[in-house]
């Protein structure tokens, strides 16, 4: 095991076991070394390494902390590797947006409120009938959002909005290119908004799969 490596696994090791936990602050660098018998070299890199993805967090002239490791700060490191991909596992992150997608807006369908449903149809509204595909396509992040999130699951959640990048550009070239993208996303939107209003899960699950699988669809015929 690389050096920096094995300095990773032990502070990993200290924050799994509750030796360090959530906003502690760690000892000075020269006695974490000793304490774990490491160079202060490899603890450093090992310290630069954790705090990139969000575990641990360097304040210049104060200290080096365990943040909070709440699962939509360290998914924020999956929207980075993801942003990575070749255009040809595209449709890869589409699947495994089609299976978790329909979950999470059928657990929205209890948990919602009518607030958060009337602002959903009022930025539907705003939107009009023919936007431009850049608008829908910014419309549709937040749509979806806003009923992932109420599905109250934060890691859902943050899986969910570390997976848009790829699809995103996967919508975008399908509003350019189909006639009527357009109108069947808006269509979509309507019929899953219909569902949650209903409480209906089952129906707001289809829906949901109806409108992932449409983009997944057409992207699987043009490739």
């Amino acid at each position: 095991m690389a050096v920096t490596d094995e300095a990773i696994e032990k502070i990993k090791g200290m924050i799994v076991s509750g030796a360090l936990r959530p906003g502690d602050r760690l000892p000075k660098e020269s006695e974490l070394a000793a304490e774990l018998g490491l160079s202060r070299n490899s603890l450093r890199e090992a310290v630069r390494a954790l705090s990139l993805i969000r575990i641990l967090d360097v304040r210049q002239g104060d200290g080096t902390y365990v943040t909070s490791l709440d699962p939509q700060l360290l998914l924020e490191a999956l929207s980075f590797v993801v942003d990575f991909h070749r255009d040809d596992t595209v449709l890869e992150f589409l699947a495994v947006r089609r299976i978790l997608e329909p979950a999470a807006t059928a657990m929205a369908a209890s948990r919602i409120g009518e607030e958060q449903l009337d602002a959903l149809s009022a930025q539907l509204d705003a939107l009009g009938e023919h936007p431009s595909v850049e608008e829908l396509v910014a419309c549709d992040l937040e749509f979806h959002r806003g009923i992932v999130q109420s599905s109250g699951n934060s890691v859902l959640c943050s899986l969910l909005d570390g997976l848009s990048g790829p699809t995103t550009r996967a919508r975008v070239w399908r509003g350019l290119t189909q006639e009527d993208a357009v109108s069947r996303t808006l269509h979509e939107h309507r019929a899953i908004l219909s569902a949650l209003r209903d409480r209906d899960a089952e129906a707001a699950r289809a829906w949901a799969t109806v409108h992932v699988a449409s983009v997944e669809q057409w992207l699987r015929s043009t490739l």
